[in-house]
């Protein structure tokens, strides 16, 4: 008997209005305020940058059927960057899901090239490197000298102030934020991100683009992390805060699982690798704030060598061959060793918590969005989490759940979160205000 059959009428009833919602809320997204702005023209591409997400870009353009020059400074890159991308197209042959006519059309709509000079004839350019803001400035002022006049100027970038980088061009207009997800060639969402001087019809264009490529588009302004990733950085916070306080990895993951996640999120850290984004972490610890709890146990990780499946441990120990996450006595004894050196006492901590924070925590970061009208509407927030970051759909995204189990229920546990673990938990004016008034997200 699956999961859906053992629901009763009533959960199986609210489990049908959560996907309908997540539905609805996909075409909504679509609808964006750019008055009688019309979409450029795009019949050629440029991406920039042959890693893993050039060549994901590359591959959902393709499929778009655009053709695309993919570019990169380095002869080794690319020239790894295409052969990556000939056995992603050779794999989906030998399971069944491209034909090799498909794929050799596919292939032969992307070109690799070692100079940036040939964005020439693009109608939008794709930026793809290095999370890195001088990098991506450097590029975007060859752009500015290279790209023909009304090409769409695109960074991906997952987080960085795209209004910087527009300012080293002479066409700020003509710049936008396209924040795709890896693999780029797979997953649905892309976030759009406007930036101060970002024209309507380049908005237009790009949420064009995306539903071209197969994937829903959603509009985002300027924000650390934008939609997603602010709303992941507070899920991810206090995962990290919940082991130090008493839970153990594979209890956290098991309560996320529970509600509803395929994966736990210290079993995704071990898939994606711990050490990424360690470097960039590393040096941010001189210069952040001193006022607020940090954590700092995967960095730390990482120091000793737990990077994940790849090196064997994590917060899992894996045995060779295998991706299935094992308790590892190590891991957990050290955990507990680590609270102790921060001060804190452990302590059972139960699933109900364990939801409550990683959840609320994100729910009261996506009413500051909507406050700050980062996000045009919370659908938008649903649709982002449930599209990019795994939420469960059957719970609707966490604005929509929000909504279901009562704002006022949730905006009392952030408060008792504020008063109990501070800073982070600083309730929203918006939550504070829709609690006050019983108003829902939904009908901001």
């Amino acid at each position: 008997m699956n999961a859906a059959t053992e629901l009763n009428p009533q959960e199986a009833a609210a489990r049908e209005q959560a996907l309908a919602h997540v539905k609805a809320a996909e075409k909504t997204a679509a609808q964006v305020p750019v008055g009688d702005a019309q979409p450029r023209p795009i019949g050629q591409s440029a991406v920039i940058g042959a890693g893993t997400m050039g060549g994901g870009i590359a591959m959902a353009l393709a499929a778009a059927g655009i053709p695309v020059t993919l570019i990169d400074a380095d002869e080794g890159g690319l020239t790894r960057g295409l052969a990556r991308i000939r056995d992603n197209y050779e794999n989906s042959v030998r399971r069944g899901r491209l034909g090799p006519a498909v794929r050799d059309e596919r292939l032969a709509r992307i070109t690799g090239s070692l100079s940036i000079a040939d964005v020439k004839n693009a109608d939008i350019v794709i930026e793809a490197v290095f999370e890195d803001l001088a990098l991506k400035q450097g590029i975007f002022r060859e752009l500015d000298q290279y790209a023909k006049p009304g090409a769409v100027l695109a960074t991906n970038t997952s987080g960085l102030d795209i209004d910087e980088i527009a300012a080293v061009t002479k066409r700020p207009a003509d710049v936008v934020g396209a924040h795709f997800f890896s693999p780029a060639h797979v997953m649905r969402l892309l976030e759009v991100v406007r930036s101060a001087q970002t024209a309507d019809d380049v908005i237009v264009t790009l949420m064009d683009l995306g539903r071209r490529m197969g994937k829903v588009s959603v509009l985002a302004r300027i924000y650390p992390g934008f939609i997603g990733n602010a709303l992941f950085r507070s899920y991810n916070r206090e995962a990290h805060f919940l082991v130090e306080d008493g839970a153990l990895p594979h209890e956290v993951d098991s309560a996320l699982r529970d509600f509803g996640y395929a994966m736990g999120i210290f079993a995704v850290h071990d898939m994606a690798g711990n050490d990424v984004g360690y470097q960039t972490r590393k040096a941010q610890m001189a210069t952040r704030p001193t006022d607020r709890r940090w954590n700092d146990l995967i960095m730390k990780l990482v120091e000793m060598g737990r990077l994940g499946q790849k090196s064997g441990k994590g917060w899992y120990r894996y045995e060779p061959g295998s991706r299935d996450p094992q308790r590892d006595p190590e891991l957990e004894q050290f955990i507990v060793e680590e609270s102790g050196r921060l001060g804190l006492s452990r302590r059972p901590i139960a699933a109900e918590e364990i939801i409550k924070r990683c959840v609320y925590g994100m729910i009261n970061e996506g009413a500051k969005l909507l406050e700050e009208e980062i996000a045009l509407r919370a659908s938008d927030i649903d649709v982002v989490y449930v599209t990019g970051y795994g939420f469960p759909a059957h719970r609707g995204g966490p604005m929509y759940y929000a909504d279901q189990i009562g704002v006022a229920n949730v905006y009392r546990d952030v408060q008792r979160f504020y008063e109990e673990y501070g800073y982070w938990w600083k309730p929203a004016p918006l939550l504070e205000k829709l609690a006050a008034t019983n108003g829902r997200f939904a009908d901001l």
